[in-house]
Order: C-alpha cells, then structure tokens, then sequence
C-alpha cells in the first residue's frame, strides 16, 4: 500500500512560496509542488481544486507577508510613518524578491483594482497632514513619490543596484523634499518626514 500523505493547506502553500523564493513564479508546477512536498500531485489536488487556486493562495500568502512588512516597519518608529511605508516595500524587494516580482511586477492590465482603496486612503491621510496639502495634490505627490520608491525597489529586485538601507532612507528623503517643496508654496522643509 502506497504512503498515505496528509499534508493541510497552509503546508502546501509554503512548499509553494519556496519553490517561488528560489526559481520564481514559473517554477510552480503541479510537479514541482508535488516533488517539494515529496508526494505526487493527488494530495496537491484533494485539497485545491487546480493549480490557479493554488496561485491564488500563494499571492494572498505572499500579500499576507509584504503587509507584515508594512506594519513593522511602520510600526518600529525608527522612521516617520509615511516614509517607514517607502522602506517596507523597498526592504520587501530586497529580502523577497520573487514576492515582490509576484505582488508588483506581474502584468495587471487585466485587473480591476489596481490599488487597496483603504490603503490609499490612509496615505493620503499622511502625506495631507505632514505637507498641508489637500487631497488631491497629496494624491499626486503620492503618485509622483511611488513611482520614485518603486524605481528603487525594482531595480533592488532585479539586482541592478544593491543599496543598503541607510542610503535608501537618504535618496527617499532627498526625493520627498524635493516633491514637498515643489507642491509646498513656501518650501520650508525639515526633511524629517
């Protein structure tokens, strides 16, 4: 009688992730799974219907880990809070950059919701109180500071550049100042946020 393999969900789904960490999204397989989990495929799907909800479980697994990020960093109080957002995703790229590649650098053109609402909503929320500016300029600086922090972040995950966190915090600085300043009539600036 052949081994009777008892594996749960979550089991399955961090066999997954692993096999991403090391060879990226196009290494999972069915095959591949089954011989990481040392089994054949039929445990695989006893539990998952096809391997695109075993996709759907390791980007929510993956989502579920880069939010981690988030709330640490910003939690840490070693930055302020709207900049601890910038280094998360930055350090995420760094430490998970298949992850990351799954989460942000797939093609979406087909999806719906490009951006958590309740997400954005909070960051606009920051960058209004720590700038003074209304809802929609501190949208496109937000918009114009992403695109800044995620240059950085893709270029870290692809290994293009290899910037330790200290200079990071420096260019992500020099970067919100020079936005701040330029939405900001007045230009006076701390540089702190």
């Amino acid at each position: 009688m052949p081994p009777n393999f008892k594996f749960t969900k979550e089991e399955i789904l961090k066999s997954a992730l692993d096999i991403i960490r090391e060879k990226g999204m196009s290494a999972l397989t069915a095959r591949s799974l089954a011989a990481k989990l040392g089994c054949s495929v039929k445990p695989i799907f006893g539990l998952f219907r096809n391997m695109e909800e075993v996709q759907q479980g390791v980007f929510l697994a993956a989502n579920s880990m880069y939010q981690n990020y988030l709330q640490e960093d910003m939690s840490k109080g070693e930055y302020p809070p709207y900049k601890a957002s910038g280094i998360a995703y930055i350090r995420f790229a760094k430490e998970e950059k298949e992850l990351f590649k799954l989460l942000f650098m797939r093609d979406r053109s087909n999806e719906e919701e490009k951006q958590d609402n309740e997400e954005i909503k909070q960051i606009i929320e920051l960058i209004k109180k720590n700038t003074g500016l209304d809802k929609e300029d501190a949208y496109l600086f937000h918009i114009e500071m992403w695109l800044y922090v995620h240059g950085i972040a893709t270029m870290i995950a692809t290994s293009y550049l290899d910037w330790d966190i200290e200079f990071i915090s420096k260019a992500l600085t020099d970067g919100y100042i020079g936005l701040k300043y330029r939405y900001c009539k007045e230009g006076k600036i701390d540089g702190s946020n």
